[in-house]
């Protein structure tokens, strides 16, 4: 079955292709988008279980992204904010690694704190300073290593990388080894440094939702599976061909490869994330709690509901940990040897709470080392392809490929 001439088609409802669309529609441009999935956001989606609300993977926003800051009504998505900083679990206790920045009156608590040097803290207020006026652009036109090799060479101590960095970045990057682009750390840290870590009120998919909602009816399909492309036709798994002037692939890249019929070899960073429903909150802060034991089973915690109590119902905690790299998966060990390690930090209340959900994302980001290929947006005469996989590992990546293929489109 044939349907009409479409001028513009995306493949891929996530934050890309969202994008994408919402930036053709202010040029005037409508876009077809076409999803597999029976709702829009890609892999930033949140489930609604027991009145808990389960972002698929632990998610954050940060507010200094310079494409959401164009993009987003941030007032709208009744963003709610992470304490700046981090719990860090030291021996049998928390320590409190706070910016004092942002949070003065945490300075000496912090400067003297057993997580790394004296020392090591002045160099993090060095970086802050040197990376807050740095554009995007230039962070990744300087020529990288990996993250670990420029903390070593930048000069902290093996104990502040091991009990901050290691931890704190290997959650971003969710890898525990550091082998990320050192130009990626660099554009992040600023991002921590000049904004805030954020959850929207219900959830992080309310942010694909929010640009969703501002397109023109009719401009989206769900559960559409695409079975290929060939010139300015794409044809559905039901066999409907349709036509379109320009063709722009916004799927993950697995699909992205599978589509383009690209035999590029991938390697992912994976990622685990365990909810657990509880009486109340065990952390004494707004943070993140972060494990410097990498050889554990929780690498970080955090009790979304401290930050945004809309996340759980009135009276309950949710509580979130992550685990890092974990090639073979077993539900029901994993959550035994977590319950097992929670029990040594918070006592026995742990066994009080009642397991929601567990999250296995094999395919969570693409790697990003020093080496990492660059990608071109424009792939063939009408053919493009946007997503983060295609730039660096993040959702401002994701908005700024998607509206730099919107320019192209359009001619900007």
């Amino acid at each position: 079955m044939n349907q009409s001439q479409q001028d513009v088609i995306i493949i891929g409802a996530g934050i890309a292709g969202l994008t994408c669309a919402k930036y053709l529609q202010n040029y005037g441009i409508q876009s077809l988008i076409l999803d597999a999935a029976d709702d829009v956001g890609g892999r930033v989606r949140t489930d609604v279980v027991e009145g808990f609300l389960l972002d698929r993977g632990f998610q954050i926003l940060l507010t200094a992204y310079p494409e959401a800051q164009r993009l987003l009504n941030y007032n709208a998505l009744g963003l709610k904010s992470f304490r700046s900083g981090a719990l860090i679990r030291t021996g049998d206790h928390f320590e409190t690694l706070s910016d004092p920045f942002k949070e003065p009156s945490q300075i000496f608590k912090t400067l003297f704190s057993s997580v790394g040097t004296f020392g090591d803290k002045l160099k993090v207020l060095q970086l802050s300073r040197e990376v807050s006026h740095e554009s995007t652009e230039a962070f990744f036109s300087e020529t990288p290593t990996d993250t670990l090799q420029y903390l070593e060479s930048y000069g902290w101590t093996d104990a502040m990388i091991r009990d901050f960095f290691k931890p704190f970045f290997g959650g971003v990057f969710l890898e525990n080894d550091l082998e990320t682009s050192s130009n990626f750390f660099r554009f992040v840290f600023k991002q921590f440094y000049n904004g805030e870590a954020v959850l929207p009120a219900r959830g992080i998919q309310a942010i694909p939702q929010q640009i969703a909602s501002t397109l023109s009816t009719n401009s989206l399909m769900l559960n559409t599976k695409v079975k290929q492309i060939e010139g300015h036709q794409v044809t559905l798994a039901d066999g409907t061909v349709l036509r379109a002037n320009h063709v722009v692939v916004a799927t993950d890249a697995h699909n992205a490869d599978l589509l383009l019929k690209r035999p590029v070899e991938r390697h992912y960073n994976v990622t685990t994330c365990t909810y657990f429903a509880a009486d109340r909150s065990p952390l004494p802060d707004k943070m993140l709690a972060l494990n410097p034991n990498r050889f554990a089973t929780i690498h970080n915690l955090c009790v979304p509901s401290d930050i945004a109590p809309t996340y759980a119902p009135e009276g309950k905690a949710l509580i979130s940990v992550s685990t890092q790299g974990l090639d073979l998966f077993d539900e029901q060990k994993l959550r035994a040897h977590i319950v097992e390690e929670l029990t040594d930090w918070f006592g026995a209340e742990v066994q009080t709470w009642r397991h929601l959900r567990t999250y296995h994302i094999p395919e969570a980001l693409v790697k990003y080392p020093a080496n990492a290929p660059a990608f071109d947006l424009k792939i063939g005469t009408n053919l493009y392809e946007c997503g983060d996989h295609v730039a660096y590992p993040s959702l401002n990546a994701a908005m700024a490929t998607g509206r730099a293929v919107a320019d192209m489109i359009a001619g900007i």
